[in-house]
Formats: C-alpha cells, structure tokens, sequence
C-alpha cells in the first residue's frame, strides 16, 4: 500500500512536469477577444490606435517577429477571422504617416470578401480596373492581393499635433496728444 502511494504520487509528480514543460514551449492560445478586437480594427468599427493594437498582441503572441515597412509583425498561429486563417497581423509604428492595423488572410481577396459579407454584412466596391482590384469598404477598410493571399487593414492618417493660433500683437502704443 505504502509503495502504491508513493508511486501515485511520483507519477502525479512527472505528469504535473510534463504538462508544464510542454506549456512553456508552447505560444499562447488565441484570445476569444481577437475577432472583437482585430476583426472590428481591420473592418475600421473601432478606433484605430496603433499602440493598443501593439498592446494586445504582445499580450497573447509575444514579441513582433519582424519590423518592416513601417510595421510590426506578428505570428498568430491558430487565429481565424470570419472563418478564414490569419496567419499574420501587422501594426503601424510611428515612422508611417498612417496608423494602421492589417492581417494577413489564407484566401485570395474574393473569399475574404465573401466570407465578411457572410458573417458581418459589410459590402466592398472594387476601386480601380487593375486585374488586381483594390476592395474599399464605407468605412474604408481595404482588401489587396498579397500574392495568392490578401491583406485587409484599416489605416488612417495621424492626427496633427493642434496649431496654436499666432499671439495676438497689441498695437504700439500711440503717444496721447497735449
């Protein structure tokens, strides 16, 4: 009986070890807040702020693996919006005249397209006649190819710092006549 406990209690020991050896090499799970908060940022439904967006994804998928045309980029294994893999979220940094928030879909743009017409409702129009047409939404989200797969962001540009008006000049004084 002594023996049985003891070897229950090693065993209860080595899966308690494995189980934390296997979560440390492990990257978080995807958030039941990312379609909320990345969807809704890609569709332009939300305020765009390139630092919370930053924020959050360091959060839940650790540091960006890249720093590129003015962008973060992070990994997002496991992410899906609208049904469709995301395998990649960018963020603006503050090089960019814009701030954005984009993601990277695993479907050409006509999928994606359909997909959030599907699940959201949001309609795009084709803006230009290229054979590659750029997708705009109302609230000007925009759909590109990106290669065999399509990015959708929302960018907008900075706001400028506020303009203080020049000082208001007094006249020189006139001397008073005697």
């Amino acid at each position: 009986m002594a023996v049985q406990n003891l070897m229950g209690g090693r065993w209860r020991l080595l899966l308690a070890a494995a189980v934390l050896a296997a979560q440390a090499g492990r990257v978080h799970a995807v958030p039941t807040t990312f379609g909320t908060i990345i969807g809704n940022g890609v569709l332009c439904r939300d305020h765009t702020d390139n630092l919370y967006f930053y924020d959050y994804l360091v959060k839940f998928f650790k540091e960006p693996y890249k720093h590129e045309g003015g962008a973060f980029w992070f990994k997002t294994d496991g992410a899906t919006l609208w049904g469709i893999t995301i395998p990649e979220v960018m963020v603006s940094d503050d090089t960019s005249p814009y701030i954005f928030v984009g993601a990277v879909a695993e479907a050409p743009p006509e999928d994606l397209e359909k997909a959030i017409i599907a699940q959201v409702g949001h309609h795009y129009t084709r803006i230009d006649t290229s054979a590659y047409p750029v997708r705009e939404s109302k609230p000007a989200s925009r759909i590109v190819y990106f290669d065999t797969r399509s990015k959708i962001y929302c960018a907008k540009f900075k706001p400028m710092p506020p303009v203080q008006p020049p000082a208001v000049q007094m006249p020189p004084a006139r001397p008073r006549a005697k």
